[in-house]
């Protein structure tokens, strides 16, 4: 593979982690269960592409170009989840598995939010119980969830195109090593000997 192709792929994965751990943090600090799961994976299989691409591994580069596949339709889920499109709706737990009632770290620290915390005088509610009021916000928080899914598909959508590209390279390279081999007389593995190494040859004396 070409030098070139090999640092285009090494950015683009840079780039590519760069936003899988940015939204990771913000995932962690709102215990979004499901998302940081996605986010691990995706992770993950951008590392294997990028060793893939390096070693020439095209069963990595093949792995990498399917779950790029899957991780656009999860990001495109969590669009239609925050736009409450088809019947969804961003009140429920469906992101943390339904196991805590947390939501997006954005909707209470958002850009302009001004969070408040109001103690309830109704009789019988616990005295530590709290409740959060959030106002001024310049974005509501599931416009900037749609922004974050929206870069990630982009930029895998950039990734699948790339990494398809380089699996055409990578089988048009073994087809022409093939062809050249199969027209050799020799095999690669056994160069053919171009000097002959002569030894003098000592007379046979007669035999009485």
């Amino acid at each position: 593979v070409q030098p070139i192709i090999k640092k285009c792929m090494f950015f683009l994965c840079v780039f590519l982690q760069l936003a899988a751990l940015e939204r990771q943090i913000f995932d962690f600090l709102g215990f979004q269960w499901a998302p940081i799961l996605g986010n691990f994976l995706q992770i993950i299989v951008v590392i294997l592409g990028l060793f893939g691409t390096i070693q020439f591994r095209p069963r990595y580069i093949v792995v990498y170009t399917v779950w790029t596949a899957l991780w656009v339709t999860w990001n495109v889920f969590i669009i239609c989840f925050y736009l409450e499109v088809g019947g969804l709706s961003k009140e429920t737990d469906l992101m943390t598995f339904n196991i805590s009632m947390h939501r997006s770290w954005w909707r209470e620290h958002g850009p302009g939010c001004i969070r408040r915390v109001v103690r309830p005088s109704s009789p019988g509610v616990l005295e530590d119980y709290s409740y959060v009021s959030v106002t001024g916000c310049i974005i509501d928080f599931q416009y900037l969830e749609v922004i974050h899914s929206a870069i990630q598909i982009l930029l895998s959508l950039i990734g699948f195109v790339y990494a398809c590209y380089v699996i055409s390279i990578f089988m048009e390279e073994e087809d022409s090593f093939d062809f050249i081999g199969g027209l050799d007389t020799y095999s690669y593995r056994q160069p053919p000997q171009e000097h002959v190494e002569l030894k003098p040859v000592k007379p046979v004396g007669k035999v009485l």
